[in-house]
């Protein structure tokens, strides 16, 4: 095996890489060792024989498998968390999902015809003052208030026979 480490840091210096990206074909190393000078090993590169490896780098295919268990709402436990409660999801963003979510169920009642505009409108109100902590419990809220109107679809019949 011949000495091809001179011709290996030209390579380098060619190519704009480091010395241990430079590749030389095993079954050529005669040829590169007759090769002197830069234009010499120029031409061994654009022949093939010498070429320049990738730059190894840190695969994101794990990163981005645990990024979707997050997504799903896995790996977030008590010794998974760096920060407080309140950092990792402010208090007006919480607000901002809950009261979201509230209106959306009162819009969906309201058009429904299971709410009449007056008791939207209460109900709304009290959303906005704070009263319900989610939308399960402005639902049971809901289904007793006054103002409700007879109006009760197929899959709510079937389940209170069910409840009987």
């Amino acid at each position: 095996m011949t000495d091809v480490s001179n011709q290996k840091r030209l390579a380098a210096a060619i190519l704009k890489c480091g010395v241990n990206r430079v590749w030389i074909d095993p079954e050529q190393m005669e040829k590169v060792s007759g090769a002197i000078t830069r234009e010499d090993l120029r031409g061994l590169v654009k022949e093939g024989v010498i070429q320049r490896k990738d730059a190894a780098g840190v695969s994101r295919g794990r990163a981005r498998e645990r990024d979707q268990k997050r997504r799903e709402g896995r790996r977030t436990g008590q010794g998974s968390r760096k920060g407080t409660t309140h950092a990792r999801l402010s208090k007006k963003r919480r607000w901002i999902r809950k009261i979201r979510s509230q209106r959306r169920l009162l819009r969906g009642l309201r058009e429904e015809g299971k709410l009449d505009a007056s008791a939207y409108r209460r109900l709304y109100r009290k959303a906005k003052g704070g009263e319900f902590r989610s939308t399960a419990h402005l639902g049971s809220v809901a289904a007793q208030a006054p103002g409700q109107t007879g109006k009760v679809s197929q899959a709510d019949k079937a389940k209170k026979q069910k409840e009987a």
